[in-house]
């Protein structure tokens, strides 16, 4: 029968690796895709450092809300890529981003890769005109002054601004600096030589999760140093999980503020989440009323998840693995094809359980366990996430 520890059980740290069994579970790849596009100037090594940079932005940027026909788009003739833009409140020229520029096109109408491409006296005339011409009169404009001004972004006047260091200053309160003075930290590596999931590594550029660039700010730790036993694997071994979260935010409209949190079995050098279970996320769009939304929702959310026990997790994963809904190879067929799996997929999730466990699906454990491995495989990320959330149904309702 599987072992379900309870809290006080898993709160002892590890002073080692510990063996993983990555062939169960949800392979999550977004932290994977940040690490491999975010260059050096983009990585730091810890939560304060992180917090200092992007709440520096901050203290530097002025918003405002202006009427859109009241702002003029100046074009210098000595340079004729550049177009900068006077609005009211500020004496001096403020040069859009390559990001306001194009939220500005949007604003007013205008493609942006077509006046990308034009010379900056006849863009301006085109810029000129959608704003002068743009319907819903106002905008909110962000602007930093870091020894040249420039146009961090540009938004409806009901954009609810969330601060990046906002975010940061959250996670924080539950993680402190990130590199291992609390529970929460950097994640380690996972040796594929081994299997053996490796808490203890030093945080460099490389294998730093904690990114921000001038649109956004991304985060992910994991309590990968007090590993939970939820079962048995059928080779006896102890089934080992931690859990983890990853948060994002844009405070210049790239992107929603989000948190998804998860249990995971290991990490490896290209920041691939392996054994994934129990996802759920939550997200804000930055409409009217976004700030309360973060300080009532996603901050406390973010803060149960991490001092909440892990109990609920474990007692699932346990009514899963003895709920049996299968005895016979018809039962099988039967349970999945009338979930709505193909004949197709319906037989490669018995063989991959049959060839990974060792024995045919039974539980509802075992389904779960092939239905992700098969979902690993396929190529396409539409079809692959639809059986995923088959699966995570699937474990909710046992």
């Amino acid at each position: 029968m599987a072992t379900i520890l309870t809290q006080s059980d898993t709160s002892r740290p590890v002073s080692a690796g510990y063996k993983v069994d990555i062939s169960r579970g949800q392979r999550i790849a977004r932290v994977s895709s940040e690490w491999f596009s975010r260059p050096d100037d983009e990585r730091f090594l810890s939560l304060s450092s992180l917090h200092a940079a992007v709440k520096a932005r901050a203290e530097r940027a002025t918003a405002r809300t202006v009427e859109t026909r009241d702002v003029r788009v100046e074009a210098s003739r000595d340079d004729a890529e550049r177009l900068a833009l006077l609005v009211p409140g500020r004496d001096e020229p403020i040069t859009p981003t390559h990001w306001s520029f194009g939220q500005l096109c949007s604003l007013v109408g205008a493609p942006a890769g077509y006046l990308r491409q034009l010379p900056a006296p006849l863009a301006g005339i085109n810029m000129q005109h959608g704003l002068l011409s743009h319907r819903a009169e106002l905008m909110k404009t962000l602007e930093t002054d870091d020894g040249r001004i420039e146009l961090r972004a540009v938004t409806g006047p009901d954009y609810g601004r969330i601060w990046d260091h906002e975010l940061v200053a959250a996670v924080m309160k539950i993680a402190g600096d990130g590199t291992g003075d609390t529970r929460w930290k950097v994640p380690g590596l996972l040796d594929w030589s081994t299997m053996i999931h490796n808490p203890f590594v030093e945080v460099t550029k490389d294998t730093t999760t904690l990114y921000a660039s001038d649109r956004d700010v991304f985060l992910f730790l994991v309590d990968d140093a007090h590993p939970i036993e939820a079962g048995r694997l059928p080779n006896g071994d102890p089934d080992l999980f931690f859990r983890g979260f990853y948060a994002w935010n844009s405070e210049v409209g790239s992107k929603t503020l989000g948190i998804a949190s998860f249990y995971l079995r290991a990490v490896c050098m290209n920041r691939n989440i392996w054994g994934a279970e129990g996802f759920e996320e939550i997200s804000i769009r930055h409409s009217k009323f976004a700030a309360n939304r973060f300080a009532h929702e996603a901050a406390p959310a973010l803060e149960n998840f991490a001092t909440s026990s892990p109990a609920p997790f474990m007692a699932g994963i346990k009514a899963a693995r003895e709920r049996l809904v299968a005895r016979t190879d018809e039962d099988r067929q039967a349970f999945l094809r009338k979930r709505g799996f193909s004949k197709g997929d319906t037989d490669r999730i018995i063989a991959t359980v049959l060839d990974e466990e060792g024995h045919p699906p039974a539980s509802i454990f075992d389904f779960v366990q092939g239905i992700t491995a098969v979902a690993r495989d396929k190529p396409h990320q539409d079809t692959r996430l639809e059986l995923e959330g088959k699966a995570a149904k699937l474990l909710a309702a046992a």
